[in-house]
Order: C-alpha cells, then structure tokens, then sequence
C-alpha cells in the first residue's frame, strides 16, 4: 500500500477510472514495481466503489500486464509505462485506447491476410504510396497518426471487403486516437525504436505484395501488439 495516494471520487464508478487513477499512480512512481496493492476490500472502501468495479480495474491492469496477481499472496505492479503517458493522454483514456488495440488485431489480422490474396495492383501502389508518406512523416519526428491511419486503411480497402473499411471509419478517431498515443512515445524514443516502427509497416506492404496471407496476417498482429507494449511498458525500446 506503500505510496497510494488515491483520492476518492463521488461520481463517475466505472472500471476506466478506476483503472486510469491507479494507473497514473504507477506512471508516476507513487506505485512502484514490486509495490503491493490494497485488497479488493480496501480499494472498494478508499473509493466507495462496488467488488465488481474494482475486479473489472484489476482485470484490465492485468490484462494490460501493469499488475500481477500471485494466489494467496495479493496483487502486484509488475510493470511501469513511460514516465510521459499521462501527459500524452489522459489517464482515464488509457484503457480505452488499450481496448481499442485489442479490438485490432484480430480485425486488420483478417484484413490484411484477405490483402495479400485479393489485392489489385492498383490497391497495391496505394498500400505503398501510403508507406512512403508514413515513412517521410516518422523520420521527420512530425505527428503522423493521419499517415498512419492512411496506411492501414488502403490495407483495409485491399482486402475488397468494404466492411472493413466501413469499420475503420466507423472507428476513425478512437483509431487515430490510439495511434497519436503510440507515435508520440515513438517520436521521443531512439532511432533505432523508430526504424523498427517503419519496418513493422514494411513487413505488412512486403507480405501483402507476395500474396502471403498468413505472413500478412503474423505481420499486421505483431506490429498492433508490438504498439501496444510501447505504451505499456517503459523498459522495452519496442
């Protein structure tokens, strides 16, 4: 319990904030790796809030590998996101943006797999063109969530299933929302954090262009995941 400073709230007892107050007491220091949490009965008295609010915040740390639980003992923090975060976004965000990464990678695996088996030339070209304009972007250090988006949307449109497409829309800003958060921790790392970010997107063009499904499908799942880990762990250049 060492160094928990958590104020109570009055309003607003979901899960989210729950998981975003905690979190920027991690992100900040006052919770230390190593640190021990309060017990599911003191969070629930610190914060007037409900056993299920709290097991939903547990669950989503957990998932997100910031805590661990070990039986019989308590629950943990295993893990410290860049010090930067919560200035990039706001804590409360963080577990939606974490959603929505988890939300796609199953959805752009699929779509770039049906990429690399359907795409025409054309779709082709405009799956590189917007590889280029990210690249340009990302080694200028400059905002590229737009690039980015664009990028993964001519994929989307290469896979000829304009549900796809018509889900990426749907999702545009939580998406681009998402990606601004990663890129800005990319955009302050090394180069070398930022060659592997460009290199993550080749491999996507460079699968689709052999028409390589599941070598595209690898490829798109491993860069949302990998994007994912650089704002939730600060210890990894991923």
């Amino acid at each position: 319990m060492a160094g928990l400073t958590l104020q109570p709230k009055r309003k607003e007892r979901l899960g989210d904030q729950l998981y975003g107050q905690i979190l920027e007491q991690i992100v900040s220091g006052a919770l230390k790796e190593g640190d021990k949490l309060p017990s599911e009965k003191e969070l629930c008295l610190m914060f007037e809030v409900s056993r299920p609010v709290v097991r939903e915040a547990m669950m989503l740390l957990q998932a997100d590998g910031l805590v661990v639980a070990r039986q019989g003992s308590g629950t943990y923090v295993q893990r410290r996101p860049p010090q930067g975060l919560i200035a990039i976004a706001g804590a409360s965000d963080i577990a939606g943006i974490l959603r929505c990464y988890e939300l796609r990678v199953p959805l752009e695996g699929e779509a770039a797999a049906l990429a690399a088996k359907r795409r025409s030339s054309e779709q082709l070209g405009q799956i590189k063109a917007a590889l280029d304009d990210l690249g340009r972007v990302v080694e200028a250090r400059a905002s590229a969530s737009a690039a980015d988006f664009a990028f993964h949307r001519a994929v989307a449109e290469a896979s000829c299933n304009e549900m796809f497409v018509s889900i990426l829309e749907s999702l545009h800003a939580a998406i681009e929302n998402s990606m601004a958060v990663a890129l800005n921790i990319t955009r302050e790392g090394s180069d070398q954090r930022i060659r592997r970010v460009l290199d993550e997107h080749s491999r996507i063009y460079e699968a689709i262009a052999m028409g390589d499904a599941d070598a595209a499908n690898l490829a798109m799942r491993y860069h949302i995941n990998r994007a994912r880990q650089r704002i939730t762990d600060q210890h990894q250049d991923v």
